[in-house]
């Protein structure tokens, strides 16, 4: 979780001084970037370690080097983050809500995914000594609490309830005046949501990895809980955090138009994701099926000509 802070901490400007922002337009969406020294050092960090790691794997076993479609994800994931946190979207979170929602859709239904398809377990376990692996890794990938957190149900909960809990209650208002929050709230999302798809990718050991049939069924669970979170905040004919409500912007949509808007961003938005995540998944096993098939098919071409040679080899003993 400390990895996560450092990798989502917002600038400080942007949590509140909705009066002094000026007006959305394409060029502030495409131009109004922050540069937090401190955000953009750690995913520097973040990203020469990962490299670092992955060069040393590559150098040690040229014959199993590290799949580039892992790194090419990580370091997708990586960008996500920068831009959920540092482009124009986390400066115009403070000001409109459905903005903020992009930001939240960014860190959880993207970044998380791509970030867990980059593998940083399997690459760790790798990278360190085998006396680092065995006295320090291992055990705590094999304690009670990652066995706890990892379990599927476990992990879904914790990253669809603390969805509920961070929008209807004061952590979401009070998270937008105070930027030690706004980094904690960022935190948690990117945390439970990389939990959430720990075992849906699949692509890192874990203590109770899922069958391709239960992660259809995971995600498929997952998504009406999400339409549920957009649709109740669409359908609200009150605004919700009297953040948005107290802002005189002079500019832009009122504080009950821009709700709707972002319950529609969560509610539809959230939707295309999920669907887009179930096709890969259903699309991983048809795959992980049809190889099973092959290799099924392998052994009994095998086990067939193993019997033709020892039918060969009896007929001149006959003769």
């Amino acid at each position: 979780m400390a990895a996560t802070g450092l990798l989502v901490a917002p600038t400080t400007a942007a949590a509140h001084g909705g009066e002094a922002t000026p007006p959305l337009t394409i060029e502030r969406g495409l131009l109004a970037w922050s540069f937090d020294a401190g955000t953009w050092l750690g995913i520097a960090v973040v990203l020469g370690a990962y490299l670092w790691a992955v060069r040393r794997v590559d150098l040690a076993h040229p014959g199993s080097p590290v799949p580039r479609g892992r790194t090419f994800a990580w370091m997708a994931g990586l960008v996500v983050v920068l831009v959920a946190v540092q482009s124009p979207v986390e400066r115009y979170s403070g000001v409109l809500f459905s903005v903020h929602m992009v930001q939240h859709l960014l860190l959880t239904m993207v970044a998380a995914p791509l970030l867990a398809l980059g593998a940083p377990v399997t690459l760790l376990l790798r990278v360190v000594r085998p006396e680092v692996r065995r006295r320090v890794v291992l055990p705590l990938l094999h304690s009670r609490l990652v066995s706890v957190v990892a379990f599927p149900v476990v992990s879904w909960i914790l990253f669809s309830g603390f969805l509920y809990i961070a929008h209807f209650s004061p952590l979401f208002d009070a998270a937008l005046e105070s930027p030690l929050l706004h980094q904690l709230e960022h935190a948690l999302f990117l945390g439970t949501a990389m939990l959430f798809w720990w075992p849906v990718v699949g692509a890192d050991p874990s203590p109770h990895r899922m069958p391709h049939p239960a992660r259809v069924g995971y995600l498929f669970l997952g998504m009406p809980w999400s339409s549920f979170l957009g649709l109740a905040i669409f359908s609200s004919s009150t605004v919700l955090y009297p953040h948005y409500a107290t802002l005189r912007l002079g500019w832009g949509p009122t504080a009950i138009e821009d709700q709707a808007l972002a319950g529609g961003v969560m509610w539809a938005g959230g939707d295309l994701l999920f669907l887009g995540a179930l096709g890969i998944a259903i699309w991983a096993w048809l795959k992980a099926e049809d190889a099973k098939g092959r290799r099924h098919d392998a052994r009994l071409d095998r086990e067939r000509a193993s019997r033709d040679r020892a039918a060969s080899a009896e007929q001149p003993d006959r003769a």
